[in-house]
């Protein structure tokens, strides 16, 4: 079911990105036929993807929808509703976080979507049985609503979500700079003036998006290097990795306690060492006391859609109905 719902929250976002944006909702087989209420997971999908894509048609893997309905037919999970939205923006995503370069993502979905969804469908409105998972960016969102906004999501599962900075952002940011040319601004003009990406553009859209997430200046934002020579800039560095899952976590530790489930995972070969990043949060997690499941597979970041039915599961098992 596509709703198209009108933000008040993103109406005058700094981007200029739309405000009346597709919301994709699943409802499971036999849902006009009941009046039962239904736990609820959202999917946040990774960076550049959009709620849309994860019910895209491929030959030999399931969407979303396909996942589900296979999964509840088969008894492996009950049956959910499912609410796939949209935070894309012009640089990519917004990290399902307030900012004031790219607009309020973390206000739309806490304050519009979650009381949205709960008034038009039969859900059971409680953190207990409301769930957040995704991965990449959508497994860093999920793990910020758990830390933040507990009262809303009590189950929250992250597949290779960005974690342990250090490990999975610098990395892009000598690719980024020669790609940029000292001018960002420019290089967006023309990534989106081409339907072909370069060779490095991914890098140097990555580094934009996350910069007018995690370092924004007004409606501007602060690139974590300097233009000119490529060196680091460590004040602006530093004010990314507050926003770092590992960093934050002893911050939010109650919140994380309070939490049905917390279900963190990610593939031995991860391109962008997030299975480092996840061991390492799950270590902090173990010294602060929060209970959580951490498990690895052999696989790296991409197409591991598979995945989900793992999160999925662990989220049926620990819901309440």
């Amino acid at each position: 079911m596509n709703l198209r719902h009108e933000s008040l929250v993103l109406k005058n976002n700094p981007l200029g990105d739309p405000y009346v944006r597709d919301l994709f909702v699943y409802l499971p087989p036999g849902y006009d036929r009941s009046r039962d209420k239904y736990p609820t997971v959202y999917c946040f999908a990774g960076f550049t993807g959009r709620g849309k894509m994860l019910l895209n048609d491929n030959a030999f893997t399931p969407n979303f929808a396909e996942r589900m309905d296979r999964l509840i037919a088969a008894g492996t999970i009950k049956p959910m509703i499912a609410v796939m939205p949209n935070c894309f923006t012009y640089f990519g995503g917004a990290q399902y976080i307030n900012s004031t370069a790219t607009g309020r993502y973390e206000d739309y979905l806490t304050q519009e979507i979650v009381p949205f969804i709960d008034s038009e469908f039969r859900t059971t409105a409680s953190p207990g049985s409301r769930a957040v998972m995704g991965k990449s960016s959508g497994g860093y969102g999920s793990l910020i609503m758990g830390m933040r906004h507990a009262d809303i999501f009590g189950l929250v599962c992250s597949t290779a979500g960005d974690a342990y900075f250090e490990y999975c952002y610098p990395m892009d940011f000598p690719k980024a700079f020669r790609t940029m040319k000292g001018d960002p601004g420019r290089f967006m003009k023309d990534f989106w003036a081409t339907e072909k990406m370069g060779k490095d553009d991914h890098a140097a859209l990555n580094t934009i998006g996350m910069a007018a997430c995690y370092s924004p200046n007004g409606a501007d934002y602060d690139l974590p290097f300097d233009l000119n020579t490529g060196e680091i800039r460590q004040d602006v560095w530093e004010r990314w990795i507050q926003h770092d899952p590992v960093r934050l976590a002893e911050k939010h530790a109650d919140a994380l306690r309070s939490l049905k489930l917390l279900f963190i995972d990610a593939g031995t070969r991860d391109e962008f060492n997030l299975d480092i990043g996840a061991r390492i949060l799950s270590a902090k997690l173990k010294e602060l006391g929060i209970k959580h499941t951490h498990e690895e597979f052999d696989d790296g970041h991409f197409n591991i859609s598979y995945r989900f039915s793992r999160s999925l599961e662990m989220i049926s098992e620990h819901a309440a109905r």
